[in-house]
């Protein structure tokens, strides 16, 4: 390694890089190449500054950095600004994704039409594109493969149909991963790890086998890390989890069914609030698969938005929200008068008026004779 002082950026050159790890209070950091400056390394290990710290500026896997003070022998730096985000992700916490890989297994763990509806339906809430990847496509039968294909075809979507075990169906799917930022999200079990050692070797992903007795899959991946494919792009491997949580307003779940949507696109509804469950003038028939889906995912919608309206309470410094994209957000509650807090002075002039008051009843026993004090019984 060269010392700090063997690599001379010119003046005002801005040195800068993509976060792609988050370890406790440290940042790994891809440095961007500067032409005609050769970077002693690729990678800096990185805090972030106490300025950042203190106007709550948080740093996550996939922001663009500016860093402060290399040092290039210890391999450190300092974070010293983050640029704005086109895209932010809270769970899990990942910025400027352009898409969604969404991985699912045909077999082992055999494919559940409604586990994989609530994966479509969170990757929608997000707003980003919904890439759906179905693998192990040598485990199931050429028959079966075509049902798969023609049924999830009319939902609205066009898998990429892949098996980690063969190499030569790779190629389309790294095609859509170019020069992107990928979120891959799925279950447990269902090839993320193996998928992302396939494209990326020197990712050395720890892989587990499915459960014999759940017929699910172990977690492997435990933190959100950013991997750089070979041509052009970066994989955020995140924790997979069996049943995510559908959290958003009533009217905001129909976006996110493509069945949905092409039906509006044709025709519109009476009422613009409507929640296409059988109301007047409804352009959303029921003749398609999942529509049993929606209406369970819009009643718990529905019973979570009664919930939080429900449960609210007025003295509570915080209140509930839940956004279009199904965010929960706490916001600040408008305090009362009576929550206030009592100034100096009117608390003085509180207990001079006291004190006269009880000045005054005293003087006024002290002239009360015997008579007088029975007289009321």
């Amino acid at each position: 390694m060269t010392s700090s002082s063997a690599v001379e950026l010119p003046m005002n050159a801005p040195l800068r890089g993509t976060v792609v790890s988050v370890q406790a209070n440290y940042y790994w950091v891809r440095l961007e190449e500067w032409t005609g400056i050769p970077y002693p390394v690729s990678m800096l290990l990185c805090t972030r500054r106490a300025r950042l710290k203190k106007v709550g500026q948080q740093v996550m896997v996939g922001d663009r950095v500016q860093l402060e003070e290399p040092d290039w022998e210890g391999q450190r730096a300092a974070i010293a600004a983050v640029d704005p985000r086109k895209t932010q992700l809270d769970r899990p916490p990942v910025a400027n994704a352009d898409q969604i890989l969404l991985i699912f297994a045909l077999a082992e763990p055999n494919l559940d039409v409604h586990q994989l509806t609530r994966f479509l339906v969170k990757a929608e809430l997000t707003g980003l594109d919904v890439c759906l990847c179905l693998n192990k496509r040598d485990l199931v039968s050429a028959e079966t493969l075509t049902s798969w294909q023609t049924r999830i075809a009319d939902w609205g979507y066009a898998p990429v149909i892949i098996s980690v075990r063969q190499d030569d169906t790779l190629p389309i799917l790294t095609k859509a991963l170019k020069d992107k930022i990928t979120v891959v999200s799925g279950p447990s079990g269902v090839g993320k790890s193996s998928l992302i050692n396939a494209l990326i070797p020197k990712a050395e992903l720890r892989v587990s086998a499915v459960s014999g007795k759940l017929g699910r899959g172990r977690h492997t991946t435990r933190h959100v890390e950013l991997f750089e494919l070979p041509g052009g792009g970066l994989l955020a491997d995140t924790p997979g989890f069996n049943q995510p949580d559908i959290i958003c307003a009533p009217e905001t779940l129909s976006n996110c069914f493509p069945e949905i949507r092409d039906r509006l696109q044709h025709n519109a509804c009476q009422f613009t609030d409507c929640l296409h469950r059988g109301e007047p003038g409804c352009a959303v028939s029921d003749d398609w698969e999942r529509y049993p889906d929606y209406l369970e995912l819009l009643n718990d919608c529905i019973n979570q938005t009664q919930s939080v309206n429900d449960s609210a309470d007025p003295d509570e410094a915080f209140k509930i929200k839940i956004t279009n994209e199904g965010q929960v957000q706490r916001e600040p509650r408008l305090q009362l008068k009576k929550h206030r807090r009592v100034s100096r002075r009117s608390r003085k002039q509180s207990l001079e008026d006291l004190r006269y008051e009880l000045t005054d009843n005293l003087k006024n026993l002290d002239t009360l004779d015997e008579e007088d004090l029975y007289s009321d019984l």
